[in-house]
């Protein structure tokens, strides 16, 4: 692809209005190779040569002998720069050697599990006498597959919540595979972040602890794109020093990166053209070219009307081309999205529009652009979407589309920002109390927690089994713990935050005349895709217009109950978006102070997100053509949160210099999501702030736990909030922006937003100076003086502020299973006595409730 001549073409376009803001030019790389120690055996060389693999990079020459060295590694380079082959390279070595030996893969997902299968059943393929038996363990795998392959199999690849909740619990039925498990292989590491990723250490930690009592130990082998610290993230996964494998040695072609944005559409400069019909016609134009691309979009509503809408365009053109794009989101049925990947790799499809499903490691080929509407939300995603078009040494493009986002305007204003910034660090702590008893529980159950577990599990681990034994889930004989209860712990702990409901979305259209099963037409009640809860009941609800691989269906039932959606084909020329609020109650205040002359209390609270009217929106033009009402229960989170409350002094103070104290209260809630994780040990998506008035009667900060029950971060900032707020003054007034920017009040769009962004209501940036002025108030300082009252010339006056920065956890369904073997007998060696740390009363009180919910599941 000439891109130098794709831009110069764009700018000479009649409808071309300086939407090329800036262009950076990344240089090309050049390849750099290593040798291994000794040479590989020869069945091994000659698969890998078979595929095309004659000589290893840098990193992947470090990786190798590390790992034949015996060592864990986190090994961090850059996109589509060959991860795979570093634990593939290894793991079929030892195979070979020893076809007893056994690997564990764990993906974030399915879909990157099957993908990875692929690559190794090609390498059986190539040579059917290689001691391989590899097979996906998870929730689609047929009961009689599951048993061959935990008897029989000797690659395992499978997910972290099915290794918590499918093979920990039923160790005894796996004992042969722990004992001879060689590798643990932890792909896409830097997903596990934040609760997550403390989660998914806890149940790393419990499996080396079943390996160790049936003598195994596994070496660990984490990839991760890039991130500030992932040497830091890999030793609090795996518990385990690591060697740090960061000599990227992939080659590189230069690449063109675009910041696009849409042009002004009206004469006051306040509404720009949606970034979805600027990806429309980029897309179209480069399909023409047949550049192949992949455009990224935020929403799966997005990803369906640039593909439906480019569609269009490309029909006028030339029919073939309106059928080499296609869409690719969650939702579709896995084989759906398998033929889709299979002709992206083949270059059978052109173009493909996709939620960030694409953006992890499935295996797509390398292609010639990428358009990323709407900027990804941080740093490493954006790299990570950016690193999928490049193609060898060819020169390759990547179009950043602004959206009217504060954070996308931002960008486009001062791309040196996001060049110059480094990639953000991923937050872990598998030692907090609230997610650590819940793991105990689950490690007591498994196995009987001995005194040598404290080494693993941490100094709060006597106070909590103590409240265990005091709760008789567990009683002490000698010096083990053994789980004396009814019921399948694991069952009541997810490791993510989102709904583990899914809805099954079935497709009623009567048969058309003359229809014959596998020739065209659709039949009668098929099902065409899948939806979790909280997306279902904004995207699928009744009367709404559901879009899949661009048609439209008509929503006829949506049935909670049964969790399934009645769809039908319908030829309309709108699609619908649903309206949510969401409102804070508080439940309960269990403690309450006054903070210098605020008041700041702490205690339990409920956050109601309730669908409650959606609206019809024309295609193209994007206008309003009507409303509906929508009648569904409310999705319910009980949680913890801290309350601020500022004096009135301090909200006359704003006031009196013509500014809005709920703006400042908005921007210190924005900063204060990103501050937490310097004292909390969490991610900056694990906190919400949000300002409400109705439970106190005055504009009042709340900050609360993105997680049923709470997790201990509101708690842990209601403990420093001195410190919180005195580094949330620091970052506001180091940031040299005028009037706000996302690097201190402003706030990205919410990674899981579920709505067009071109035609949902526009955040502003908060008042930055309405901010300093409650900040200085707040912590008792010197009165600020702010600056005359501005308004920044890209921002719309009338814009709507959305005080909820998105995305709500569900509560899971809750399945029962059956109780794993325990050894009956008690130690005789003499008692040991831990040194007790213990809990703050604080912690223990609301752990003590959470493990009573968790008994009652």
């Amino acid at each position: 692809m000439d891109v130098s001549r794709f831009i110069e073409r764009l700018m000479l376009e009649p409808g071309y209005r300086d939407q090329i803001v800036h262009i950076q030019d990344i240089p090309e790389r050049e390849a750099r190779y290593g040798e291994l120690m000794s040479p590989l055996p020869p069945r091994v060389a000659k698969v890998l040569e078979d595929t095309g693999i004659e000589r290893f990079y840098t990193h992947q020459v470090q990786a190798i002998d590390a790992i034949r060295g015996g060592q864990d590694v986190a090994i961090v380079t850059s996109t589509a720069s060959g991860k795979t082959l570093c634990y593939n390279v290894p793991v079929l070595e030892r195979l070979v050697t020893n076809p007893n030996a056994k690997a564990l893969y764990l993906f974030p997902t399915k879909a990157l599990a099957q993908d990875q299968l692929r690559g190794l059943v090609r390498y059986v393929e190539l040579d059917p006498s290689l001691p391989m038996i590899p097979g996906t363990y998870d929730g689609d795998t047929p009961p009689n597959a599951r048993r061959k392959l935990r008897d029989e199999g000797n690659i395992i690849l499978t997910n972290p919540d099915m290794l918590h909740q499918g093979i920990l619990p039923r160790h005894p039925s796996w004992g042969r595979f722990f004992a001879n498990l060689a590798y643990v292989v932890i792909d896409e590491m830097h997903t596990y972040r934040g609760v997550f990723g403390s989660n998914v250490a806890c149940v790393i930690r419990r499996l080396s602890r079943i390996c160790e009592h049936y003598g195994g130990r596994p070496q660990f082998v984490c990839c991760s794109a890039t991130i500030a610290n992932p040497k830091e993230l890999a030793e609090k996964l795996i518990d385990r020093p690591v060697t740090l494998i960061d000599d990227d040695g992939a080659p590189r072609g230069p690449k063109k990166f675009v910041f696009w944005n849409p042009p002004f559409i009206d004469a006051t400069r306040t509404e720009r053209r949606g970034s979805s019909f600027e990806a429309e016609q980029l897309l179209t134009k480069l399909i023409q070219d047949r550049v192949q691309t992949i455009t990224f979009v935020k929403a799966r509503v997005v990803a369906e009307l640039i593909y439906r809408f480019t569609q269009e365009r490309l029909q006028k053109i030339s029919p073939s081309l309106a059928n080499s794009i296609k869409p690719y989101r969650g939702g579709y049925l896995p084989e759906e999205r398998r033929d889709i990947e299979k002709r992206l790799f083949s270059g059978e499809l052109l173009g493909v529009t996709s939620t960030n499903a694409l953006e992890l490691g499935i295996d797509i080929g390398s292609l010639d652009a990428a358009i990323l509407t709407g900027y990804p939300g941080n740093v490493a995603s954006t790299w990570q979407q950016a690193g999928r078009a490049g193609r060898g040494r060819d020169e390759a493009l990547v179009i950043l589309v602004g959206q009217s986002t504060p954070i996308d305007q931002y960008l486009m204003n001062h791309p040196e920002y996001f060049f110059e910034r480094t990639t953000e660090s991923a937050v872990i702590d598998p030692l907090n109390p609230y997610v650590l008893a819940k793991h105990l529980r689950c490690a007591a159950f498994e196995l009987p927690i001995t005194v040598n577990d404290l080494a693993r599990f941490g100094d709060y681990m006597p106070a909590i089994l103590e409240i265990f034994q005091e709760r008789k889930e567990i009683v002490r004989r000698g010096n083990r713990w053994f789980w004396t209860s009814s019921g399948y712990p694991s069952v009541g702990v997810k490791l993510r935050s989102m709904s583990d409901n899914t809805y099954t979305i079935i497709d009623t259209t009567t048969s058309p005349a003359g229809y014959e099963e596998g020739q065209g037409g659709s039949a009668k009640n098929r099902v065409i895709g899948t939806m979790d809860e909280l997306s279902a009941f904004e995207q699928i609800h009744p009367e709404a217009i559901y879009l899949h691989d661009g048609e439209t269906y008509f929503v006829s039932d949506l049935e909670t109950d049964k969790k399934v959606a009645y769809v039908e084909k319908a030829d309309v020329d709108y699609f619908t978006q649903s309206i949510t609020e969401t409102r804070v109650k508080v439940e309960s205040e269990d403690e309450k102070r006054q903070f210098h002359e605020a008041n700041v209390a702490f205690g339990d609270v409920t956050v109601t997100s309730l669908v409650f009217m959606f609206k019809k929106i024309k295609f193209h033009s994007r206008d309003s053509i009507g409303f509906g009402k929508i009648t569904l229960p409310p999705q319910v989170m009980d949680t913890a949160a801290l309350w601020l409350i500022p004096p009135l002094s301090a909200l006359n103070l704003v006031r009196k210099w013509g500014r809005d104290p709920s703006e400042g209260l908005y921007g210190i809630g924005n900063v204060i999501t990103e501050v937490v994780p310097l004292y909390a040990m969490c991610d900056p998506r694990d906190v919400g702030a949000v300002v409400d008035s109705l439970n106190t009667g005055s504009p009042t900060l709340f900050v609360y736990d993105r997680y049923p029950g709470g997790i201990g971060f509101a708690e842990r900032t209601y403990r420093v909030l001195e410190d919180v707020l005195e580094a949330c003054l620091q970052l506001v007034m180091a940031c040299e922006c005028e009037d706000g920017c996302p690097s201190c009040v402003g706030a990205p769009v919410p990674p899981f937003a579920q709505n067009d962004p071109d035609t949902s209501p526009r955040g502003r940036i908060p008042d930055k100076e309405a901010a300093l002025i409650l900040l200085h108030s707040l912590l008792d300082k010197e009165p600020y003086t702010p600056k005359p009252v501005k308004i920044p010339h890209y921002l719309s006056t009338s814009a709507e502020w959305d005080s909820e920065s998105g995305g709500y956890d569900a509560l899971c369904t809750k399945e029962p299973g059956l109780r794993g073997a325990l050894d009956p007998q008690g130690s005789l060696d003499e008692v040991v006595e831990l040194p007790m740390k213990r809990l703050p009363e604080s912690v223990e009180a609301r752990l003590r409730r959470q493990l009573a919910r968790l008994s009652r599941q």
